[in-house]
């Protein structure tokens, strides 16, 4: 496949030097278009190429496991190009959807502030009623691809509840400032967005005023954890083909490092996380190819179960490793920090926790009452 070629011969060997530089080449971002990594989520009248959820999966594992910054930039821009394909009116949609499945246009999602953390529903950005207008002013936080993004998909509070507008990065009042020097994910090239007054019409809000948390953000992010999920799983293939090749070449006690038992112990553990993550996301692709009411479930377990499993393979890479591991010349230091991201991100894998008691407390007691 072109874009597997394209993701291992141009992506994964660059893949440490952006993340010092902390920024993706923007060759490289116009060839996710090229490659139609960027139209996955958008209608062939839009000019998409939309993939089945197990061939999306190979997509992001592959992604993952060659960078997980872009990675980001894939998730995100998915998210936008779906919020505006199932929600926006059909003339949004021809606005920006053709730009966006080539790369010309760049999306992201902006829920996430300063104040709110994981409490999506209390966003504190506000949407004012101007007739015909929305005017919006807040500060988003912790975007990825803000310091590109052409076009965010903004959460904010109007007078019916959350809802959500599509704002072009040009809008007049709108600014973004760098956020540089994260624990992982440095190449995603992150920001923060402030909205002071910004006047956005009424046709651009996606969906209808109040479910926008509801509706938009939460199937976008039932789409980002999917995404997550499968990157993680991708990261955790990268951990085992650095581990393995260091463990082949390097000898410790004049021993390769293959041979030693506590470490065939690590590298069991991390295939077999690795095996059981790929499982569930594989489980979660088939659910939601069917729309099956328990996709979105599978979805949560598979993003909790391997972004976990994946910060502990990250682990176990570094300790193989040893201080080469916590150095520049090899990836597993990048493998280590992202993995920790993959745990926070698109809702903290404690968020993650309440999500599957809850599911788990409904399934259960119903399969109990029914035995009865």
């Amino acid at each position: 496949m072109a874009w597997r070629d394209f993701l291992e011969r141009e992506v994964r060997p660059e893949a440490d030097a952006w993340d010092r530089a902390e920024r993706i080449p923007r060759a490289i971002l116009r060839a996710l278009g090229t490659h139609g990594l960027l139209a996955t989520e958008i209608a062939p009248e839009h000019g998409g190429r939309p993939l089945s959820p197990a061939e999306f999966g190979e997509v992001l594992e592959a992604l993952g496991a060659a960078s997980m910054s872009l990675l980001s930039v894939v998730t995100v821009h998915a998210m936008c190009a779906q919020a505006i394909g199932r929600w926006g009116e059909p003339e949004l949609q021809r606005a920006w959807l053709p730009a966006l499945a080539t790369g010309d246009k760049f999306g992201a999602l902006a829920l996430t502030e300063p104040n709110i953390g994981s409490d999506a529903r209390k966003v504190e950005t506000r949407l004012t009623d101007a007739g015909e207008r929305w005017v919006v002013s807040g500060t988003k936080r912790w975007i990825s691809t803000a310091q590109f993004a052409d076009v965010f998909v903004v959460v904010g509070q109007a007078p019916e509840g959350p809802t959500a507008v599509l704002v072009p990065r040009d809008a007049a009042g709108l600014t973004v400032r760098p956020i540089e020097g994260m624990l992982g994910f440095r190449a995603a090239q992150l920001g923060e967005i402030a909205l002071e007054n910004v006047t956005v019409p009424k046709a651009a809000t996606l969906g209808r005023a109040g479910a926008g948390v509801s509706h938009v953000a939460g199937m976008a992010l039932d789409l980002g954890r999917f995404c997550i999920a499968s990157g993680c799983t991708g990261l955790m293939q990268a951990c085992l083909r650095a581990s393995v090749d260091y463990a082949r070449s390097r000898k410790q006690f004049g021993v390769l490092l293959r041979e030693h038992q506590l470490i065939q112990a690590l590298l069991a553990e991390m295939a077999t996380a690795h095996k059981a993550a790929q499982a569930l996301c594989r489980q979660a692709a088939r659910l939601r190819a069917d729309s099956h009411p328990d996709s979105i479930g599978a979805t949560t377990i598979a993003k909790y179960f391997a972004s976990t499993a994946a910060s502990r393979v990250a682990d176990s890479a570094v300790q193989i490793h040893g201080a080469n591991g916590c150095g520049p010349e090899y990836p597993v230091q990048r493998y280590y920090r992202d993995a920790r991201i993959g745990e926070i991100i698109e809702g903290s894998n404690q968020v993650q926790q309440l999500l599957i008691a809850h599911q788990a407390v409904h399934e259960y007691a119903t399969r109990r009452t029914t035995a009865r």
